[in-house]
């Protein structure tokens, strides 16, 4: 993606953020954030010890950030909305990382399932939740023992009640699942890997949680690995050259998800349960690209990064065949 597409992207990504925002109550003092690369500020790059290379971040820090993306996440803008610092990955230590406002546990390749021996990141959705855990544990007893000493570092008791907790997971568990099965094994799984998360949403709720913010999953039929490695066959393909199954998949993902954020809010009426519809904002975008002075729709770019041209090289590498990112 050239930079005059990036810049595009992200201001429609800023206004929908804002358009989101403003059509909920939005000032939390801190937030808490669960996903995969899509919110990623670096913690798969700290958990497994490896340096992020350009082109990534090169449009707006202007330097690797640790994300897989160019320049910002949604959650950046969505941080940007509440005036809140952009999120410090969880594992990360170098940069003196404040963690006051919040803390993002949100690591690349992760799947709200279990990690198995082959799977990219170790910090499935559980992982992720019991680092939660053990961060409001430890944050609380650094305050208990120091008093305000660490108030400045860490939230207080108050902050994980009244803060935030955003999640943007599952895409993983689908797209990466269609390597190995077929498509009705996949929608037979998603009861499993919704229950999968039900059990951390409840778990994050008994530790104070009251205020979630769920992503459900984009067309991921769309994403250019997906169609490079699934798409070879025209009649796989839908009107806007995404793999049609992908789609069908995620859609029944978003289904249940949103079945189960209503029987949440039944079950607990004093949680605040946000679910925003990701599936729709994306496939509008990509559906209506022209409009966004986006000048191609699905390009990928399946050789080493210093062999793909330039539109190409700034959202491509190993990485990116591997990882589900944002696009």
């Amino acid at each position: 993606m050239d930079s005059k597409n990036v810049v595009a992207f992200q201001v429609v990504t800023f206004c929908i953020c804002l358009a989101v925002a403003n059509s909920v109550e939005f000032s939390y003092p801190a937030v808490f954030n669960f996903g995969d690369s899509n919110s990623d500020t670096g913690e798969l790059a700290a958990g497994m010890g490896f340096l992020v290379v350009p082109p990534y971040g090169k449009n707006y820090f202007k330097t690797p950030s640790g994300r897989f993306c160019d320049g910002r996440l949604i959650v950046d803008f969505l941080m940007d909305a509440m005036k809140l610092p952009f999120l410090n990955a969880y594992m990360d230590s170098v940069g003196l990382p404040n963690f006051q406002h919040g803390c993002n546990f949100a690591a690349a390749g992760s799947t709200i399932l279990p990690a198995t021996a082959t799977s990219i990141s170790p910090f499935g959705f559980g992982v992720q939740v019991f680092q939660f855990l053990r961060f409001r544990a430890l944050a609380l007893q650094f305050l208990q023992v120091s008093g305000k000493k660490f108030d400045q570092y860490v939230p207080t008791e108050d902050y994980f009640e009244k803060g935030l907790y955003m999640f943007d997971i599952g895409q993983n568990d689908l797209a990466g699942a269609f390597y190995s099965k077929t498509l009705d094994q996949i929608l037979a799984s998603i009861p499993t890997i919704l229950l999968e998360f039900e059990t951390g949403i409840k778990k994050l709720y008994d530790s104070g949680a009251r205020n979630f913010w769920i992503h459900n999953t984009g067309p991921l039929g769309c994403l250019p690995q997906i169609v490079a490695k699934f798409g070879t066959n025209p009649s796989k393909l839908d009107e806007l050259g995404c793999v049609s199954s992908l789609n069908q998949a995620a859609t029944a993902f978003n289904i249940q998800l949103q079945s189960f954020c209503s029987k949440f809010k039944g079950q607990y009426p004093d949680a605040n349960v946000t679910h925003v519809d990701i599936f729709t904002i994306k496939s509008n975008l990509i559906a209506n690209y022209s409009k966004y002075d986006v000048e191609f729709l699905i390009s990928y770019c399946d050789m080493p990064l210093e062999s793909c041209d330039e539109p190409h090289a700034a959202a491509t590498s190993v990485l990116l065949i591997l990882l589900t990112i944002v696009f």
